[in-house]
């Protein structure tokens, strides 16, 4: 296969570190990522969190929102496994981002910063991500995490998709 390599802008310049990705609709699972040794974990992560080389998507998110929303708490779960994907997928996201930047703002206008912040993943690898945007205050109220639902979608009438995870694995 050809492997084609982006580079992710961040916001008040510079890049995050080329990615080489392989074209197809498993793009999300295998990358391979060439990380600067400059690189070092955020000062909002807690141990569970710490950023991983076989993870390159949760970390991109997590660089890119603690860059541009400046949050007080950033979690990013991937949640892949929980649908029909190939092992290793990254896909599947719920972030928690709490953030003064919310302050003010309708919940609407709150998710458009995170999807513009995130925006370049959305267009490419990520096919779901759930939001949780919060205030300081609302976090500090109800420091809780969503819960998301069981996967109800396109697989379940797929009659290839034992196929498609085979592929994966390949």
């Amino acid at each position: 296969r050809e492997e084609e390599s982006h580079q992710l802008p961040l916001h008040g310049g510079g890049v995050l570190p080329q990615f080489l990705m392989l074209p197809s609709a498993f793009q999300c699972t295998r990358r391979i990522t060439a990380w600067p040794s400059s690189t070092r974990p955020l000062a909002h992560f807690t141990p569970h969190m710490d950023p991983d080389a076989k993870r390159p998507v949760e970390r991109a998110i997590r660089t890119k929102l603690t860059s541009m929303l400046k949050p007080d708490h950033v979690e990013v779960h991937n949640e892949s496994h929980m649908h029909a994907v190939p092992p290793g997928s990254e896909s599947h996201f719920r972030v928690l981002v709490v953030s003064s930047q919310f302050e003010g703002l309708p919940l609407i206008q709150r998710h458009r910063l995170v999807n513009e912040a995130l925006k370049e993943e959305l267009s490419s690898c990520v096919h779901a991500l759930a939001i949780q945007a919060k205030t300081p205050e609302q976090w500090g109220k109800d420091p809780s995490l969503g819960k998301s639902p069981s996967c109800m979608g396109g697989s379940r009438d797929d009659h290839t998709v034992e196929e498609k995870l085979k592929a994966g694995r390949e």
